[in-house]
């Protein structure tokens, strides 16, 4: 069997006996992540052969009579490419092709020494090249989106900067990569999640989204778009992304064209909650979208991921919300990383949308952060797409939030005119008619 670590390749058998390293430890060595792509794709020989031809698409094998490729992505620059190398030999890999691009899997013509692949970039779609198995000869065959070049699509680049973290680690040391998607303007937009720079060659298509912001549409109307990496220390989720993503900004800021009144920062799911956690703690940010937000961890703690039917207790002891500890035991983490606890501090205007069938995140937590904020005074929007989940669905709502989000930022970072739905509101009985979802914190809204 091929078993991976982070950045190698392991030879093992499965009774545990033997094994070797495959790529010779050039993977940690150099920070290049190998893996193994499929390459050829299984072929039956009758058509009617259908048992036949899912067992070998469900039971793949990796040739050991010959040499095969390796993917390999530069976890520093994330440039890709291919190595080759022989399973069960002595050497280790050697380089293909390198190049900075995304390069997709490389699939084999059946009898000829000859595969089709593609290479694009934040600006390069993703067009069809074929290339023999050296790949000194790659050519390339297709040139599938002409239309581009009547846009203004931008650029992507990797900035380094110094994070703020309580502890360095040994893969960061207290640096961090941030990808950021340029055209010279005076505003910004911060993405987060968790690790984003791996982004920094994906090609984005403008289209409708079902819960974020689509980099290239922003871009392309002037907006610098910053996705930060984030990098955690267990028991401190909120804390850790504040101090990963200010000094992102910062150094964005540092460098002269963003205006450091026009910041704004979207993100959705875990990324809502960091979001809702930083503007307790921070006031950088002129507006902010925290999409389907865990806002309090004792409640989040006790309940059901629906569409899974788990009890989300591993996601906080043991995944994603590195809590790391049972709420019985350390009730003070779990108050201090929510952000409800903070609410008083937020001076920031603040979108969010929780939908009523959401099977990841108990929506109501979007209604109790919401309704803390109207009792507050402080400025709240809140968009509820009933029969829709975790993320939106229907394309007609997925147009919808686009273009009511881009509305919202628009307003507080470019100086747009003030749409209706902010200064007014939906009252509860037009709610979903004409296009109208929105709760604001601007009206007392009569729910009876």
């Amino acid at each position: 069997m091929l078993v991976y670590d982070r950045y190698d390749i392991w030879e093992v058998k499965p009774d545990g006996s033997g094994g070797r390293m495959l790529t010779n430890g050039i993977g940690r060595a150099s920070q290049i992540v190998f893996r193994y792509p499929r390459t050829e794709q299984p072929q039956s020989t009758e058509p009617e052969e259908g048992a036949l031809r899912q067992r070998q698409a469900d039971e793949p094998v990796v040739p050991t009579s010959r040499p095969i490729l390796l993917s390999a992505v530069d976890d520093r620059t994330k440039a890709s490419g291919l190595y080759r190398v022989t399973v069960g030999g002595t050497n280790g890999p050697a380089k293909v092709v390198m190049m900075d691009k995304a390069i997709g899997v490389p699939i084999k013509a059946r009898d000829a020494d000859v595969y089709v692949f593609t290479t694009s970039r934040f600006e390069e779609f993703p067009d069809l090249w074929t290339a023999s198995g050296s790949f000194t000869d790659m050519k390339k065959v297709s040139d599938a989106n002409p239309q581009q070049t009547q846009y203004n699509w931008g650029r992507s680049e990797l900035i380094d900067y110094v994070n703020t973290r309580r502890q360095a680690s040994a893969r960061d040391a207290h640096e961090a990569g941030g990808l950021r998607s340029v055209e010279e303007a005076t505003r910004c937009i911060v993405y987060i999640y968790e690790q984003l720079s791996q982004n920094l060659h994906r090609y984005v298509p403008p289209a409708p989204g079902g819960s974020s912001i689509n980099v290239t549409r922003y871009a392309s109307n002037g907006y610098i778009i910053l996705q930060p990496d984030i990098v955690y220390d267990l028991g401190y989720p909120g804390e850790s992304a504040l101090k990963c993503v200010l000094p992102a900004v910062q150094k964005v800021l540092s460098m002269g064209f963003v205006d450091p009144a026009r910041v704004g920062i979207q993100g959705h799911s875990w990324g809502g909650y960091q979001i809702s956690y930083m503007i307790t703690k921070t006031n950088i940010f002129r507006a902010v979208e925290a999409g389907a937000s865990v806002v309090e961890m004792f409640g989040g703690y006790g309940g059901i991921r629906w569409g899974t039917g788990m009890s989300r207790a591993f996601q906080y002891e043991k995944t994603q919300s590195r809590i790391g500890v049972p709420p019985w035991e350390n009730p003070y983490l779990y108050m201090e990383n929510s952000p409800l606890f903070g609410i008083k501090n937020i001076k920031t205007p603040y979108l969010t949308m929780a939908n009523d069938e959401d099977d990841a995140v108990p929506w109501q937590q979007g209604i109790e952060f919401f309704t803390a904020m109207r009792r507050l005074g402080k400025e709240a929007y809140m968009f509820v797409y009933n029969g829709e989940k975790h993320g939106l669905r229907q394309r007609e709502n997925q147009k919808h939030w686009t273009v009511h989000m881009a509305e919202y930022f628009d307003y507080f970072l470019k100086g747009a005119p003030k749409p209706d739905w902010m200064e007014h509101g939906v009252p509860y009985l037009d709610k979903g008619r004409q296009g109208r979802f929105c709760f604001s914190s601007r009206r007392v809204l009569d729910q009876k």
